[in-house]
């Protein structure tokens, strides 16, 4: 009968293994888990040596822990052996349930492959059951405490019988290497909950030391910041506003709350402010100042959001930009008007003019419901494949039955049919060069700007008057029949006639004016020359002096 099997041998043995497994669960860290594990295998189930080998995460098994011999300790902790040499080692030998067995008959193969390895010399075997040096017994340690998932490999030596384990044996170190695979796993989980809370305890940290960046970013920023609501009935209420915007906005914090960008925009840019999106939007508007003046500012939006899954908000960067618009609209104006006189000069008359035309003739109607068709199209011929014109045949290119652009035409001269067109009243002053020869450019252009003037007086606010260079003056005025045209050109020249005084003396001008009609159909230049030629017809129909006086 074998020793280990007396009941007072398994009572001794199931103490020890019991204060091997309290043991396990002791440990406070994983490193020390582990060493447990290898130190209860010499303490706890007779064996002089206890390795531990872990699977990692590449699936190698390296040796976690050593207990018996402090040289082999270090000279084989920390070594690697590869999983196809480890799986080789568990499929060999005799199956002793879950444990593997390999005797030294069949275990020479093994000596030259990469797992680590400690042997001890020692006596040939005198009888069947006695342990040879190089006899090998593996327990393999399945997370959760059993399934196919290997957690690692733990391999002992030397019992201290001399003898191979018996029944009981088995079951103790089989029992045992369930324990630790459950210690180990508890060990990993707590060392991951610990990693995981340091990690949070950091992001924690760094949230907090990026609110208050970002509070003291939104709070101090030299530029407006605000932040809305997104999305929802309250969609673009104002939340949260930094002092810079107050200022900017002529109103305390607790009042811009009650208000929304579209509560404070310009009426006309309110367009553009809904054409711009929530993340990355730029837009350049108007918002109106407690003082009711409106400041031209620049809006950038972006999207941020408290959690991953949290309520998200519009964040706006809000830019003061009234001087550059003040510039642009600056550069703009003397872009498009005279530098002299302040009127719109030959670029924008041609502009101004250009929008009014189109390339597609039209004939003059004879009727108001003629017009009306001429405006917005005869949709019923259009419809039925007919032209405006009860023709039958393709309506023009680029028109189709809906086309609301409104046809410019010119009125009959020779008759009086209502029609009202778009003048073109082309003015050249007569005996401006005198003046420039006699009293020098600089009274010349004081001439130049009393006449510029006079003629902005004497027209309503829709019309244009621009120059054109030199002492070229036009005039566009719209909705007037040929009676109309002629009468604006006589009110125009009288009010160029009377002295202007320049330098202490009155010089007089004299004007000849050209009447053109502007015509769907004609480009700009067509029209400008046709006002010019009736202008010099004008002006060689009267005598010099006739001219001079007006």
């Amino acid at each position: 009968m074998e020793a280990e099997s007396e009941p007072y041998v398994r009572l001794a043995t199931m103490r020890q293994l019991h204060q091997a497994v309290a043991d396990l669960n002791t440990a406070r860290s994983l490193a020390d888990t582990l060493q447990s594990v290898a130190d209860g295998i010499v303490t706890g189930l007779g064996y002089e040596l206890g390795c531990v080998n872990l699977v990692r995460p590449d699936g190698d098994l390296v040796v976690a822990a050593f207990a018996g011999n402090s040289a082999a300790e270090s000279l084989i902790t920390g070594r690697v052996g590869s999983r196809d040499s480890w799986e080789r080692r568990l499929s060999m030998g005799e199956a002793w349930d879950e444990l593997r067995f390999i005797p030294h008959t069949e275990g020479w193969v093994l000596l030259d492959d990469d797992v680590p390895q400690w042997h001890t010399e020692g006596p040939e075997p005198r009888f069947e059951d006695e342990w040879h040096p190089l006899d090998r017994l593996y327990a393999p340690m399945y997370a959760s405490g059993g399934g196919l998932d290997l957690l690692g490999v733990i391999s002992v030596d030397r019992p201290r019988n001399g003898r191979r384990p018996g029944a009981w044996g088995r079951e103790a170190l089989q029992m045992y290497a369930s324990q630790a695979a459950i210690a180990i796993s508890n060990a990993r989980l707590r060392a991951n909950m610990q990693r995981a809370l340091v990690r949070l305890e950091r992001e924690q940290q760094a949230l907090r030391a990026s609110e208050e960046s970002f509070r003291q970013a939104f709070e101090y920023a030299p530029s407006g910041m605000a932040i809305a609501e997104m999305g929802g009935d309250q969609h673009g209420r104002l939340l949260r506003t930094n002092d810079a915007l107050c200022r900017l906005m002529g109103r305390p914090a607790s009042v811009l709350r009650r208000y929304s960008f579209a509560d404070l925009v310009h009426p006309e840019d309110i367009g553009t402010l809904l054409r711009t999106s929530a993340e990355g939007g730029r837009a350049e508007l108007r918002l109106g100042r407690r003082d009711g003046t409106y400041l031209w500012v620049s809006l950038r939006n972006s999207v941020v959001a408290d959690t991953t899954d949290g309520p998200r908000f519009l964040l706006t960067h809000v830019e003061d930009i009234e001087e550059r618009k003040r510039n642009e609209l600056h550069l703009a104006h003397r872009a498009s008007h005279d530098a002299l006189t302040g009127l719109p000069n030959s670029a924008e008359l041609r502009s101004r003019l250009g929008a009014r035309l189109c390339e597609r003739p039209h004939s003059v109607t004879s009727s108001a419901i003629e017009a009306l068709d001429a405006a917005y199209g005869d949709i019923e011929s259009a419809v039925h494949g007919y032209r405006a014109d009860g023709y039958e045949g393709e309506v023009a290119p680029g028109v189709g039955p809906y086309d609301h652009h409104v046809h410019v035409v010119a009125p009959d001269p020779e008759r009086d049919d209502g029609t009202k067109g778009l003048a073109v009243l082309f003015c050249d002053l007569d005996g401006f060069k005198s003046i420039n020869d006699r009293f020098g450019h600089h009274a010349g252009d004081a001439v130049l700007i009393e006449v510029a003037r006079r003629l902005t007086t004497c027209v309503r606010d829709g019309d244009t008057v621009a120059r054109l260079g030199g002492d070229e003056f036009v005039v566009l005025a719209d909705g007037l029949g040929a009676a109309d045209a002629a009468d604006l050109a006589v009110r125009l020249r009288n009010a160029i006639i009377p002295p202007i005084r320049v330098d202490g003396r009155a010089v007089r001008v004299g004007a000849s004016f050209g009447i053109g009609w502007a015509e769907c159909g004609m480009t700009e230049e067509e029209v400008l020359h046709s006002a010019d030629q009736r202008m010099y017809v004008e002006k060689r129909s009267r005598s010099k002096v006739h001219r001079r006086a007006g």
